[in-house]
Parts: C-alpha cells; structure tokens; sequence
C-alpha cells in the first residue's frame, strides 16, 4: 500500500493558493521525497494560477517544466530520492474525487507518455473554515487506479 505524507508547510500552501484562485479549479506538479519503500512525502508542487475555469484545469507543461527542473537543481539532482511525484488539481466545486477526464488523463500519463511508470493524482479544495479536503490516487502502468492513504 502505497503513503503520501502531506506536510503541513505544504498545506498551508495549498490552502493560500486555493483561498486565492477562488471557484477557479487550479492546478500543478508534485514533486516528492521517497522516505520508505511506497511512501512517498510531498515535498513542492508547482501552480498553475491562470489556466483553469470554473469546472476545468489542464496544466500547462513548459511552466512546470521550468519548476521540476528548479527542484532538482535545489535537490542536487539526487533522482533516486527526489523526483516528480504526480499531479495535483483543485475541485473547489466537487468532491475530492477524480472525474472520468482525470482517470483518462492520468491513465494516458502512464500508459503512453515518456518513462512515467506510475504517478500520483492529489485533488485539493476547501472546505468549511478553510479546512483542506484532500484526496490522492496512484496510477501504474497497465494496472488499475488506487485510493492512497493520505497522511500528514
């Protein structure tokens, strides 16, 4: 079974980032730590403040790019340890679960583009006094989606 750890510095900064996009889904990379064999622990993500809608995000790879390369640079390139975790997307007016587009998409992800064995799929919003709702998801190649515990 699979972990990530969600810190609470990086809740906080979803959290500032969800207050500020609004009823706007927004949107980004993740990138992690592995600290055990199937946990994983979030360390950065990038966000995409200006290309989602009310009911839509699709990130847009050069500007996450440019961040992926800035979190290597910061973690001496150490790719065994440090490495792009997943996805991230907000529903700020649904739950916390992945819509059919999202299971497509990540499932393309995997199946078909690059050398991405498996990746993560974390859906934030926010819910009563600013409290963070999230959820994370695991897609492997040529294997079914999973629900991932969540921790802090």
């Amino acid at each position: 079974m699979v972990t990530i750890s969600l810190p609470s510095d990086q809740r906080a900064r979803f959290r500032t980032c969800l207050r500020r996009a609004g009823r706007r889904e927004i949107g980004g990379i993740l990138m992690g730590e592995q600290v055990a064999p199937d946990h994983f622990r979030i360390v950065d993500f990038s966000i995409d403040e200006t290309t989602g809608t009310d009911a839509h995000f699709v990130r847009s790879p050069d500007h996450h790019a440019q961040a992926l390369e800035g979190f290597f640079r910061r973690t001496g390139s150490d790719f065994r340890r440090f490495n792009y975790l997943g996805e991230w997307h907000s529903h700020p007016s649904f739950p916390v679960r992945p819509s059919q587009e999202d299971m497509m998409s990540m499932q393309s992800l995997v199946n078909c583009e690059r050398d991405i064995d498996f990746s993560a799929l974390v859906i934030v919003r926010l819910g009563w006094f600013s409290r963070l709702e999230a959820a994370a998801f695991m897609f492997v190649r040529h294997r079914p989606s999973s629900h991932v515990t969540l921790t802090r």
